[in-house]
């Protein structure tokens, strides 16, 4: 069975930071795409950043203050978070596809969601 785990999320006041992690089992997923993706409420998902082999992609709105990492080894995907704004509030998915895609539809494996609260 495939599972993928976020944690890591809370709230936090503008200017902080958060690091969440997304642990995968089930299959191996170290030649897919690994990324985050959220959804804050009344609004579509988002594309927030992507890895894939050596590459990283982001959105232009968490470019700079956002970045992806992942352990093969242990099969976990990071997402370190800084100079956090209250525009960043959202729930904050962890989701994997065969090939990198800034689009959310096309990815096939999904985790449950941890919520990422920043209060002005």
């Amino acid at each position: 069975q495939v599972q993928l785990v976020e944690s890591g999320g809370g709230l936090v006041q503008a200017g902080g930071s958060l690091r969440l992690s997304c642990a995968a089992s089930g299959r191996t997923f170290s030649s897919y795409a690994m990324a985050w993706i959220r959804q804050a409420p009344g609004q579509e998902r988002e594309f927030v950043a992507a890895i894939r082999w050596r590459g990283t992609y982001y959105s232009d709105s968490v470019k700079g203050r956002f970045t992806i990492a992942r352990d093969n080894a242990m099969d976990t995907v990071y997402l370190q978070m800084n100079s956090l704004k209250p525009e960043d509030t959202a729930l904050y998915y962890c989701a994997a596809a065969p090939a990198t895609t800034f689009d959310p539809n096309e990815y096939d494996y999904w985790g449950q969601g941890t919520q990422v609260t920043v209060s002005s």
